[in-house]
């Protein structure tokens, strides 16, 4: 799981912002990002997270750029993600913050409400957006402003092992009309026609995307619009009690086993090691997870509750987004390399599907057929969802909210918590944490 920033991080943030705000009122800010393209040679900056593999695909990105505007220098620097948001505040603070920021959504708001960020409807002469459904490019506003854009898209699934379902003889369900009660039952049978050697379902629990997607199933929300916490208490006790149920009877792992493997990498969970034949994940680590377990996977949609809210309670989440720092010299060159990033079937063929599925639907249809079955099927899972309306950006000083949600996850598989008290008290300390940030 991603660790969240520091405090020291979020306070180095909070005085470079501030900081930033008072240049800018003395007319020391940055320069006009609807203005001309400049033809006089540009020096700009650009951050991101990730492997060596993603640092290879993003040079090669932005060689091509380079090519096309050659008054333009990139100077790409990268860093693995508990350095990057340490760096990224500390550069913030010092009013030194690069040109091109790759940002998450547990930080977006942070960044944004601080006045870090560049608002992208300045610079809509040269960063397009009418290729990206507006369900996706609502994840990059808060208070009603672009600050970023995603790259690429996402939704919540059941990813369901069917080499194990064909060697117990049960049928993969019908993703379009199953419940959560479906799951349970069918999970059950597994259990028990493998003699315990595999559990029906990994227990989930440990992201925000279950509970956002338990909430919406039941017509909640997890934050309301002014960002304050808003998931009813019978609703999240609700979800605890149904991954309560799952392993107490046996239908998922034990909960040390789930705690263990909450904490390890993706190629030692159920899903992977072929060990649970029902997983909940995000659809894009079908490739990964399809290459661990060696067997035939397949991307169910979520079940629901039965109510009519569930229809639309699937949503995008954003793989990560392209920002722009507020005080960058060169706001116009820097949404012109965004938008090429973003919108270019060129860039689209060398970025692929690195930072998600892309989420300009032109950009997709282009690399598809470029991609292995795994990620067509991932592309072709997000193509025939129904998507609803984009949850609330997580809200400043919400960001640590899966290591909040993971110890009362925790407490309540050992049963130390009542559901229903470790809701109370998850909301309680969650709203806390927003209020003093």
């Amino acid at each position: 799981m991603h660790n969240g920033l520091s405090r020291r991080s979020l306070l180095s943030l909070g005085a470079g912002a501030a900081a930033a705000s008072a240049l800018a009122a003395c007319g020391g800010g940055g320069g006009d990002a609807g203005g001309d393209i400049s033809k006089d040679a540009v020096k700009l900056r650009f951050t991101w997270w990730g492997s060596d593999a993603r640092h290879k695909r993003t040079q090669q990105a932005i060689d091509m750029f380079t090519k096309k505007y050659p008054n333009i220098t990139v100077s790409g620097e990268f860093k693995e993600w508990n350095g990057y948001w340490d760096s990224l505040a500390t550069t913030v603070a010092a009013n030194d913050a690069p040109d091109i920021i790759q940002m998450d959504e547990l930080y977006l708001a942070s960044y944004a409400e601080r006045g870090a960020l560049l608002d992208l409807g300045t610079a809509a002469k040269h960063l397009k957006t009418d290729g990206i459904d507006p369900a996706a490019l609502d994840t990059g506003k808060v208070d009603g402003k672009q600050y970023a854009v995603p790259t690429g898209v996402a939704a919540y699934s059941i990813i369901a092992n069917t080499t194990l379902l064909d060697q117990y003889k049960i049928p993969v369900p019908d993703d379009s009309t199953w419940t959560w009660d479906d799951l349970k039952r069918i999970g059950l049978e597994v259990s028990k026609a493998s003699g315990g050697k595999v559990t029906g379902v990994q227990s989930w629990g440990f992201d925000a995307g279950g509970v956002n997607i338990w909430a919406r199933q039941a017509g909640a929300t997890l934050y309301d619009a002014s960002g304050k916490v808003s998931i009813p208490p019978a609703v999240l006790a609700g979800y605890w009690q149904y991954l309560l149920d799952l392993a107490k009877q046996g239908i998922a792992p034990a909960p040390s086993v789930t705690v263990e493997r909450a904490g390890a990498s993706l190629d030692q969970s159920g899903t992977a090691t072929n060990t649970s034949a029902f997983g909940t994940w995000w659809n894009t680590q079908l490739t990964s997870l399809t290459a661990a377990s060696g067997q035939q996977l397949k991307l169910l949609k979520l079940p629901t509750n039965g109510q009519a809210a569930a229809a639309e309670s699937p949503y995008y989440k954003p793989s990560m987004f392209w920002s722009v720092s507020s005080r960058s010299k060169h706001p116009a060159e820097a949404a012109l390399f965004a938008d090429f990033l973003l919108n270019t079937t060129e860039a689209g063929e060398v970025l692929l599907t690195d930072r998600g599925v892309p989420s300009n639907s032109t950009v997709r249809s282009a690399i598809t057929p470029k991609l292995a079955d795994t990620d067509k099927a991932a592309a072709e899972y997000l193509a025939a969802l129904k998507v609803g309306a984009a949850p609330r950006v997580t809200p400043n000083g919400a960001s640590g909210i899966e290591a909040i949600l993971k110890r009362h996850t925790e407490e309540v598989l050992f049963e130390r918590l009542a559901p229903q008290a470790a809701a109370e008290s998850f909301i309680k300390e969650l709203q806390t944490e927003i209020d003093a940030a």
